[in-house]
């Protein structure tokens, strides 16, 4: 097995490798999320980070790690007397995104356990990596199920492990590190408050620093034992720095000038809870010993507020984290004049909080969208048509300016119909390892999820022909039965979206892009991923194609041009093909198609008939779909509800479309058509 890349080779990345030396130095400061674009070090870096931990203190044979000089009453190799032990290196222990919940907490012997009375616990990768580093790559793909037992272990500290009333707990305290590029998705609010810091990392744009890169890159991968050696005494005097910085961290004086200026930043700035003023004052403290200095200053408290803050400020997906830094130095330096002018103890710690550094509106938060509809353009009336509808200058031939989206408000649930086996989500039925138990089967590979009504109601015809003699069952391996649950599943929700002259007018387009806006944010919430497919003019085109980042199709959305036709078959024939691609490449996850139209069709010959065909290939396929119907005016044609029947799916009102609307909640997109006709 090769030598890691050396941590001190890896070319620039200051933020990233001062995030990771201040969990070195401190563990308490809870972690680091590495935020950023592919190919820029993230994984070398973080992998780099375990050679240069120092050793830890273990009793020997303990598979649990547990230190000799305070052993864990309740470790399942216990109990161990204190007293002398060995020690081991550091463990970095990777957690793969597509890991079984029994490979992370552990395997439990079910059939020993019932017939023997025998707790029978195989560790899981929270044991290995106890006293140590978990590290996730692509964090933000890790399965909602993954994600709640690394929060309760986080918060807890410890792994509970039960199966059928057998029970085992072990200490799991870890520092977490993850790794993500933000193009495939977000993370959960939960998991990512759990990360003390967060660092954004990018390529370099500077030619010379990329050259470095490379010949470092090629260096190593030529002769990974001779380049490691070339580095060695670098790597030395890191380990030997973090090593003095730990000694020195508890002599470090966090003084009341420092604590006032920390909380000061995390009020001016509107961060939720207490969990941001910890995180700044300890990663201050390690910035101090890293330092070699035995006082925080006010430059680390500006250096920690830089990394401990910018992913505590989003107020939903859409918000891009980051710190004002403006902002930040004007708080800091207010808060410096008042410990100045009052540096006396009876200091009122109720100071109206709208005092702050920018008045009675300092937020913090992004500038809210423009959630009026028109957008300010009251005063440039567009024409009605003949049929009542606003039209946009010009007729609608010509390409409109984007329009902002109005504010985006809580939807009706859209899901699809039936039972699925998609990747867990939220939003449809769905047969999943997790959720309410619905009957048994036989296991297919390892037993996972016993269904233990169903396992003796199976052992408890043979236990006289298995001459049973004593109080317990006599258990065989087919005797086993697998739990089978229901519960939801994430889908592919792919939006096609009318760009055309028709739906050019700004407060129709306001109000569209809002909508949409809504059900990208129902999609985050419910862990789908979003494709976006648009059409105007005399095409249509994928704006963007199938992906986890909802961020994107917002950023995506916000942008879109209008004008021109309404090439509607070109939209629904190009959202097929998309839908078809990705049945190939992911046929477990099932497809809810979203038109967003007033059923207009122009352009070529027969454009409605055209539009016709194309939906019925959809409900050839199956496809579950639902129609948001755009339509204006005193004047309504019907033709979004049409769509809808040829889809073979449900028409929804932009007003429906609320959650809190009088119409009812929508549930199957498909079984509404039905139960109408």
């Amino acid at each position: 097995m090769s030598a890691p890349y050396p941590f001190t080779a890896v070319v620039g990345q200051d933020d990233l490798r001062l995030a990771l030396l201040l969990n070195a130095v401190s563990p308490a400061v809870g972690g680091v999320l590495v935020r950023g674009e592919k190919g820029t070090a993230k994984s070398t870096a973080v992998r780099a980070l375990s050679a240069l931990l120092p050793e830890v203190p273990v009793v020997p044979g303990c598979r649990f790690s547990c230190d000799p000089a305070a052993p864990d009453p309740g470790c399942p190799d216990g109990p161990h007397e204190p007293g002398a032990g060995g020690a081991r290196p550091a463990r970095m222990v990777e957690l793969p995104v597509g890991a079984s919940e029994d490979r992370l907490v552990g395997a439990l012997d079910i059939e020993r356990a019932l017939a023997e009375g025998v707790k029978a616990f195989e560790p899981g990768l929270l044991a290995d990596a106890h006293r140590g580093v978990l590290y996730v790559d692509e964090v933000n793909l890790l399965h909602d199920h993954l994600v709640d037992l690394l929060l309760d272990a986080a918060a807890m500290g410890a792994s509970y492990v039960e199966r059928e009333g057998v029970s085992v707990r072990h200490a799991a305290r870890f520092l977490l590190v993850g790794t993500m590029n933000p193009e495939e998705g977000e993370l959960r609010p939960q998991l990512l408050d759990r990360f003390g810091l967060t660092v954004e990392v990018a390529a370099s744009r500077e030619p010379e620093h990329r050259v470095e890169v490379v010949r470092r890159r090629l260096a190593y991968d030529d002769d990974p034992a001779a380049f490691t050696a070339r580095w060695a005494d670098e790597e030395a005097a890191v380990r030997r720095r973090i090593a003095a910085a730990r000694e020195s961290l508890p002599s470090v004086r966090l003084g009341d000038a420092a604590l006032r200026q920390i909380a000061a930043t995390c009020a001016a700035f509107e961060v939720d809870g207490m969990r941001a003023d910890i995180v700044m004052a300890r990663t201050a403290t390690a910035l101090a010993a890293w330092a070699g200095r035995t006082e925080v200053l006010a430059e680390d408290v500006r250096r920690a507020a830089l990394l401990a803050l910018p992913h505590r400020r989003r107020r939903n997906p859409f918000d891009a984290p980051g710190l004002d830094e403006d902002r930040l130095d004007e708080t800091l330096e207010q808060s410096a004049g008042q410990d100045d002018e009052d540096p006396g103890p009876d200091r009122d710690p109720g100071r109206d909080p709208d005092d702050g550094p920018d008045g009675p509106s300092g937020g913090g938060g992004q500038p809210a969208p423009d959630g009026g509809p028109g957008g300010g353009d009251a005063a440039a009336r567009p024409e009605a048509g003949e049929d009542g509808e606003p039209r946009p200058a010009g007729g609608g031939g010509g390409e409109q300016a984007p329009t902002r989206a109005a504010a985006p408000f809580r939807t009706k649930v859209l899901s699809v119909p039936g039972l699925g086996d998609g990747a867990a989500g939220r939003r449809s039925r769905a047969r999943t390892e997790h959720g309410r138990t619905t009957g048994s089967r036989r296991p297919r590979g390892t037993l996972t999820k016993l269904h233990l009504a169903a396992t003796v109601r199976a052992a408890a015809p043979h236990q006289r022909a298995r001459g049973r003699s004593g109080p317990g069952l006599v258990l065989r391996g087919d005797d086993l039965r697998q739990a089978t649950r229901e519960g939801r599943e994430s889908n592919l929700v792919l939006f096609v979206v009318d760009a055309s002259g028709s739906m050019a007018a700004r407060q129709r387009m306001s109000a569209v892009k809002g909508a949409v806006l809504s059900l990208l944010l129902d999609a985050y919430q419910r862990r789908d991923k979003v494709g976006l497919v648009t059409f105007r003019g005399s095409a249509a085109e994928v704006a963007l194609p199938p992906t986890s980042s909802v961020d994107a199709a917002a950023a995506r959305l916000e942008s879109l041009p209008t004008g021109g036709r309404t090439p509607l078959a070109a939209g629904l024939l190009r959202a097929h093909e998309v839908l078809r691609v990705e049945r190939l490449r992911d046929p477990a996850r099932r497809p809810l198609l979203v038109v967003v139209t007033d059923g207009r069709a122009t352009g070529g010959p027969e454009p409605v008939a055209q539009a016709g065909r194309a939906a019925r290939l959809f409900a050839a396929d199956g496809t579950a779909s639902a129609v948001v119907d755009c339509e204006t005016g005193p004047v309504r044609l019907g033709l979004a509800g049409r769509l809808a029947d040829e889809l073979g799916g449900a028409a929804v009102t932009l007003d429906e479309l609320r959650a809190d609307s009088l119409a009812g909640l929508v549930r199957d997109v498909r079984g509404t058509t039905r139960r109408a006709a």
